[in-house]
């Protein structure tokens, strides 16, 4: 499987009048993992106190969800993972943020293909 990664990491499709595309398999496939991790109700909700409140800790967003802490702390590993959101450690407290870059990257990787 090591060798058939190796051999597509980047991947070329010649143009026809079009400028040429160029997949990056590593790229495209952070881009697949950060798309699945926001494409859930639950996670999306969480991504969107976080950006409306800037900085949160996982005991803010779960009282604000009404949801469990497991709960919450399962889907902030899961966005994080993704690199979706980023932590900041201020003591014993972990404040998460929306990585707003990384999801211009994502964004910006994925429109080419949807154009």
């Amino acid at each position: 499987m090591q060798e058939l990664q190796a051999k597509v990491s980047d991947i070329e499709f010649p143009h026809g009048g079009h400028p040429d595309i160029k997949i990056n398999a590593g790229e495209l496939k952070v881009a697949v993992n950060a798309l699945r991790a926001i494409n859930h109700k639950l996670r999306y909700q969480i991504m969107k106190v976080i950006d409306e409140t800037k900085q949160i800790t996982v005991t803010e967003i779960y009282v604000k969800l009404k949801i469990e802490q497991s709960v919450a702390s399962q889907h902030l590993a899961i966005l994080r993972d993704a690199k979706i959101v980023n932590t900041h450690r201020d003591g014993k407290f972990i404040h998460y943020s929306v990585n707003k870059e990384h999801l211009a990257h994502i964004s910006k990787l994925v429109s080419q293909f949807v154009k």
